[in-house]
């Protein structure tokens, strides 16, 4: 098996965060070798795939939006939201020290620069759980990019293409790494097997014939493979039993190579695992009719009007309405023993606050399409929406609320559905229409929503009966958990090297985005923020890719 020519850095995984590891070490005039298992058409990873949300601080957008908000702020929300408890956090507290004030600081005049832009509406996601100092954002930080995920991607990608040209970067695709090349104690290198040629397209599931070996040597191996949402049974393995018992049901928000296999390499190399029970699935999942990986699911981005019911029937307590909590959804639902929930709408609740994550889901946004846009400030939903409306098996649209009902009992394949206490629960909400206040926590929260000119805007629907035909059809859609991200990783310092279990770093080796945690190997701690996953990529790149070109 023949050695090749040693490059100064080989980063396996072809997203985001290595993308812009190699961007800056094309920067620094370094040689770089990029090694991915999946085709060339997957380049760009998950990240391709994103809506595009990026956290920000302080920004011109929120403040064109009326919005207030500070690094303090920021820290504040941060803290309650990630629940650092454990000696592992150490590294992880000083990552979300120095990503917070990226965001506040230099994050924006740094994508503006590479020509990122913004949708000028921010939104507000995860509203967080009731309390000042608990989980959530105080004010809209969801930066949307221009261009979606793509968008994010484009100036890195360029970057690092303009590095092949001038002979600075080789991909090796269809390279598949089983084992970190360790002499002395540093890592330096990798071994694997060469795969069969594939024509999968982005996302598709490709061959995992082995047509060769390859080795390369290199002072400097950054993994960047991202996480384990595509293998169930690994996420299964990881479920923590504080979120009841795993679903034995699951959609997958990732594509089946998102299968975790880099972080047990990594770790049986010398680096650290830490916090692998910490992760961020989503409740508000649907199948995808037209699916382009194994059980692909797409999240529905819901704004806070939909009546939330349980397998059963029983309406989901405060705080968890759509939009405001997603890891504490996740436990109450996971505790309830089923794998689905239902939303109850209106169509006038669709138009306005249905949205789909994806930058396929998002043509408008995705392609910069300004005529595209404009459709969403008229009647009608997103043609996206539409689609799965139409075409979808997890949606029943009805006239009446006896027919509705109807449908709902016949997608609850599993268990009894109290249709009658569904029924009591949206009389219930249209008797409290024609009053500005009440007792009800989620009419009160809509309507503080629609406070912030953003979301009267475009995001939430104004307060109506929902058995008034005017608003309707009636709308339920059955919601499946959704997996997508890990929240722990390989644990690193503040430049992206990994570290060993002594606490010092494993000569070499470095991890970025989400196979360290998006930093320090859990960044988020228990809970996100929303819009910090592109963004810890982004700023975990940026630190390894100039940590390695300094030396």
């Amino acid at each position: 098996m023949a050695r090749n020519i040693e490059p100064d850095a080989i980063i396996v995984g072809a997203g985001l965060s290595g993308l812009v590891a190699a961007a800056e070490l094309v920067d620094a005039g370094r040689r770089v070798v990029i090694v991915d298992q999946e085709p060339a058409a997957s380049l760009g990873g998950q990240a391709h795939w994103s809506f595009g949300g990026l956290f920000l601080v302080d920004s011109p957008e929120q403040r064109r939006m009326g919005v207030k908000d500070s690094l303090e702020l920021a820290r504040a929300d941060w803290a309650g939201t990630a629940g650092f408890d454990r000696d592992e956090d150490a590294w992880a507290r000083r990552w979300a020290d120095a990503y917070l004030e990226f965001a506040a600081g230099e994050k924006r005049a740094w994508l503006h620069e590479k020509g990122v832009r913004f949708f000028p509406v921010v939104g507000w996601a995860e509203r967080g759980d009731g309390r000042a100092l608990g989980h959530g954002n105080s004010v809209p930080r969801f930066h949307i990019t221009w261009g979606t995920g793509p968008g994010v991607l484009a100036p890195f990608i360029a970057r690092v293409k303009a590095g092949e040209a001038a002979g600075l970067v080789e991909f090796r695709h269809r390279h598949r790494v089983d084992e970190l090349v360790v002499e002395g104690g540093a890592v330096v290198g990798v071994r694997g097997a060469v795969l069969a040629e594939d024509p999968a397209g982005r996302g598709e599931p490709s061959n995992r014939d082995v047509a060769g070996e390859f080795e390369l040597l290199a002072p400097a191996v950054v993994v960047a493979s991202g996480g384990i949402g595509g293998n169930h049974e690994l996420v299964r393995r990881m479920w923590p039993a504080r979120m009841g018992a795993a679903p034995d049901g699951m959609l997958s928000g990732v594509p089946a190579h998102v299968d975790g296999r880099m972080l047990g390499i990594a770790e049986t190399a010398g680096a650290r695992l830490v916090n692998g029970d910490r992760m961020w699935h989503y409740t508000e999942g649907i199948t995808n009719w037209d699916p382009v990986w194994p059980l692909h699911g797409i999240r529905i981005l819901p704004g806070p009007s939909s009546l939330w019911f349980d397998a059963a029937g029983r309406r989901l307590p405060a705080p968890y309405f759509p939009g405001f909590d997603t890891l504490g959804t996740l436990e109450h639902l996971a505790a309830t023993g089923h794998g689905h929930s239902w939303f109850v709408l209106t169509q006038k609740i669709i138009e306005k606050e249905f949205a789909l994550s994806g930058s396929e889901q998002n043509p408008d946004l995705t392609g910069k399409d300004l005529k595209l846009l404009a459709q969403r400030v008229r009647p009608g939903a997103p043609a996206p929406v539409e689609a799965f409306k139409q075409h979808g098996v997890d949606f029943v649209v009805a006239d009446t609320l006896d027919e509705l009902l109807a449908g709902m009992r016949g997608l609850s394949h599993d268990i009894e559905l109290d249709t009658e206490n569904i029924a009591g629960e949206v009389a219930a909400h249209d008797r409290l229409i024609d009053n500005d206040f009440g007792k009800d926590a989620q009419l009160a929260a809509v309507r503080g929503a629609r406070a912030y000119r953003g979301d009267k805007l475009i995001r939430v629907a104004s307060p109506h009966r929902f058995t008034d035909p005017a608003n309707g059809p009636l709308i339920a859609v059955k919601l499946h958990i959704l997996t997508r991200k890990s929240l722990g990783g390989l644990q690193t310092d503040l430049s992206s090297r990994a570290l060993g279990a002594n606490g010092e770093p494993v000569p070499g080796l470095y991890a970025v985005g989400e196979a360290a945690g998006f930093g320090g190997g859990g960044v988020h701690g228990y809970r996100a923020l929303e819009g910090t996953f592109l963004g810890g990529c982004l700023f975990t790149g940026r630190s390894a890719g100039r940590a390695i070109a300094a030396g």
